[in-house]
């Protein structure tokens, strides 16, 4: 039974739980290189590090509370900065610090927490994508899944005895055994006896035994008629399906081995390559596929490097295949493993891949252009661009991140589009599409789009993260657009006209503006709070660095 948490810990954890807040708050205030944006990490590794060195820190998630051990240790209502709701609403049940914890893990997982709830409304992808050893989660299938349906198949292992090897060899000689001293040899094919022999041996549990006999087989190829080799790949394409229907990737990938063995040249040989195209279709197929898939999802499948050494000698088949099972498996890593299987495959046909985007589940065409974004293949972009208006917001989201990363002809215009989309996640996302591409037709995209009505009518958190991406052209520009910005007056809509202020006060604090400075000091002591505080902090960036 498990020890309940002493006080002590159960104050440790809640000072954790405090430095999360904390650090939430800071990480979205200060840029990444400000002393306060550092310390507030390593303070809150600290602290993490310390209470891990008693034991894992494991947290159960509610929808207001946080749980160490039965004992709430933090405790929220309503949504609004609430920790606890924040990864509730997107599956999140149970997050877990093991021993070993980096200061770059600590990082990373506080700057996927910190992101606004407009940026990225799934804290579970992001946490999935950083892939963080130490740093474990439980989710909530069921929620993430709500469109998915799932089969589950009883699968019968007929395990019978079989044969000993030293008979199934005695079989294959005598069944050659007959030839003549004079002229060329007849050959006599197996019997059926034989072939029922052989498929009995295909069932046997032992791996070991499967890839002897798999070489038994391909040496009776070498010798025997054209007229047996349907009869003989059949057996071979009999012993890859048990494998994979086992779990056992390593004899499979022992018979594509003695495949590839087969002499590229000689009078049989095409005949011999046209049965093992065969074999290699067979596991290509929807069936061996979701077989793989179920393996994965089961755990018992784990070595991601093997299993991509497999999916290299699929054809490109396969790919129609993978994407059909990603759809239906139930786990995150196994999704993970078959979208990196996608990415490495999908080089073979770029247009196989894009009939995912047709899928009728979000979800899946989300993953395809993940991957076409994992890739890094600029020929992915016109594919990318068809999803661009996507009824669901996490595709377009997905869309403009790929986009922004893959740059190349046609992508600028869609970002642009982009920045009129209807949801604020999505004219985020293209803003930081165009600080991506870095391009002087970017910036001035931007500074069109902020210069008209929509944009001064937007939300203060989308102002600001406008101007923070407008910063990142540190040139003398965007430093007098800022600048005109703080010197704007109004007698109508003034309050809109002091956001804009604020947000600019922000930027060229970020920038490093010292041409500012004698406006920021102007502004530092006005009457808005809001100005008064972002001129403020601006001028401590830029004289001080913090």
């Amino acid at each position: 039974m498990k020890a309940e948490p002493q006080p002590a810990d159960i104050k440790a954890a809640q000072d954790v739980i405090a430095s999360f807040q904390k650090a939430r708050k800071s990480l979205r205030m200060y840029p990444s290189n400000n002393p306060i944006y550092v310390r507030t990490i390593e303070d809150v590794f600290r602290r993490l590090d310390n209470i891990l060195e008693i034991g894992p820190l494991e947290l159960g998630v509610r929808q207001n509370e946080i749980l160490f051990g039965d004992t709430p240790v933090y405790t929220a209502s309503g949504m609004e900065d609430n920790l606890a709701f924040f990864f509730f609403k997107d599956g999140l049940r149970e997050i877990s610090f093991k021993s070993g914890l980096t200061l770059e893990e600590t990082r990373e997982f506080l700057e996927a927490i910190s992101q606004d709830s407009g940026m990225d409304e799934d804290i579970v992808t992001l946490l999935w994508e950083k892939d963080l050893e130490h740093i474990k989660y439980v989710i909530d299938e069921n929620f993430l899944l709500e469109d998915e349906t799932y089969e589950t198949e009883a699968v019968l292992h007929a395990r019978e005895e079989t044969t000993p090897e030293e008979d199934l060899k005695r079989a294959h000689s005598e069944a050659f055994s007959a030839s003549t001293p004079l002229s060329a040899p007849e050959i006599v094919p197996l019997s059926s006896a034989d072939f029922e022999e052989l498929m009995r041996a295909v069932r046997l549990d032992s791996a070991d035994k499967l890839i002897k006999l798999i070489s038994i087989l391909f040496d009776i190829l070498s010798d025997c008629q054209p007229a047996v080799y349907p009869e003989v790949a059949g057996i071979i394409k009999s012993a890859l399906e048990h494998s994979i229907r086992k779990g056992d990737l390593s004899s499979a990938l022992g018979i594509f081995s003695a495949m590839d063995a087969v002499p590229p040249e000689g009078p049989v040989s095409d005949l011999l390559k046209k049965e093992m195209k065969k074999v290699q279709a067979h596991a290509s197929s929807l069936e061996l596929v979701k077989a793989l898939g179920e393996h994965l999802d089961s755990g018992q499948i784990r070595d991601e490097e093997m299993l991509i050494d497999y999916v290299r000698r699929l054809d490109s088949s396969a790919i129609a295949s993978l994407i059909a099972v990603l759809g239906d498996l139930k786990t995150m890593e196994a999704r993970k493993t078959v979208m990196n299987a996608l990415a490495f495959l999908g080089n073979k046909d770029l247009n196989a891949l894009a009939k995912g985007l047709s899928d009728p589940r979000w979800y899946v065409v989300r993953n395809i252009i993940h991957i076409f974004r994992k890739m890094e293949d600029r020929r992915c972009v016109d594919f990318v661009i068809k999803a661009s208006r996507h009824s669901d917001v996490r595709v377009r989201i997905e869309v403009i991140r790929a986009l922004g990363e893959l740059g190349g002809q046609g992508v600028i215009q869609t970002v642009r589009d982009a920045l009129g989309d209807s949801e604020f996640s999505v004219r985020s996302s293209a803003a930081r599409a165009l600080g991506m591409l870095k391009t002087e037709p970017a910036r001035m995209i931007l500074m069109q789009h902020m210069a008209g009505k929509d944009f001064m009518q937007a939300d203060f958190n989308e102002k600001k993260e406008f101007f923070e991406v407008l910063s990142g052209w540190n040139g003398p520009e965007s430093e007098a657009y800022m600048i005109k910005c703080l010197r704007a007056g109004s007698l109508f809509h003034k309050g809109r006209t002091d956001e804009l202020k604020a947000c600019a006060a922000y930027a060229l604090g970020l920038m490093g503006a010292k041409n500012a400075l004698p406006l920021l000091h102007k502004l530092r002591d006005s009457k808005n709070r809001t100005i008064s505080d972002y001129a403020f902090n601006a001028i401590k960036r830029i004289e001080y660095g913090n």
